[in-house]
This record gives structure tokens, C-alpha cells and sequence, in this order.
């Protein structure tokens, strides 16, 4: 069982900057990283993910909703157990409850259904 609780949320204004926190349980390298989102009658949408590329590459990639490409990074550091999600030019609409969430496999990056734990949520509210 994995434990991931996020930190890191609040209230900004529009256009500032957010840095949300996800502290796991596990310090393994073999986990892969997610950050989905759902607003109010709204479907969870899937914002950023990390994995770790094997082979030749042999190292982290990450990818991106359209949504929060060029605004949103994710990132974490080899054998931490501690994954970022930092958020600038935050907008109205990028208001939500934010949850952190592991894959124990590889599958489709920003896919709910290939995660294995979440974490509880922490809220962001983006005011006009």
C-alpha cells in the first residue's frame, strides 16, 4: 500500500503561482506520477504525469494536458519520495480539488484508470 498526501494548495489570484506537493510513502523509483484534477460537475481530467523511461533513455519524461502546457511542471528527484507540481499563469479555470495519484505500471500517462492509489485531494481556487 502507497500513502500519498498533497500539500501546497490555497486560494490565488489570476496569473500568480501555485506549488503543489505530493509526499508518498515510498521512495522507489518504481512508481509512476500523475496530477489529475476535477472542478465541481466536472469529469476528473488528467493535468501532468511523470514516469521513468527505461531502456536507452534512461530517464524521467513527463507529459502534459493542452490545458497547462507551458504553465504547469512536474518533477521529482530520483529516489525522493516527493513529487512537485508547479503551477504558473494560473487562471479561473484552472480552479479545482487537485489529487496526487501512483501507477504501479506503465500504460497511458494521463489515464485515471491505469493508477493504483490517490491521495485524499487538496483544493486550488484561482480568483479573477
Amino acid at each position: 500500500q502507497v500513502l500519498l498526501v498533497e500539500s501546497g494548495g490555497g486560494s490565488v489570484q489570476a496569473g500568480g503561482s501555485l506549488e503543489l506537493s505530493c509526499t508518498t510513502s515510498d521512495k522507489t523509483d518504481s512508481l509512476n506520477f500523475a496530477w489529475f484534477r476535477q472542478a465541481p460537475g466536472t469529469e476528473r481530467e488528467g493535468v501532468a504525469a511523470i514516469y521513468w523511461r527505461g531502456g536507452l533513455r534512461r530517464r524521467y519524461e513527463s507529459t502534459y494536458a493542452d490545458s497547462v502546457k507551458a504553465r504547469f511542471t512536474i518533477s521529482r528527484e530520483k529516489g525522493e519520495n516527493t513529487v512537485y507540481l508547479q503551477m504558473n499563469s494560473l487562471k479561473p479555470e484552472d480552479t479545482a480539488m487537485y489529487y496526487c495519484a501512483a501507477a504501479l505500471r506503465g500504460g497511458a500517462p494521463l489515464d485515471d484508470s491505469q493508477y493504483d492509489y490517490w491521495g485524499p485531494g487538496i483544493q486550488v481556487t484561482v480568483s479573477s
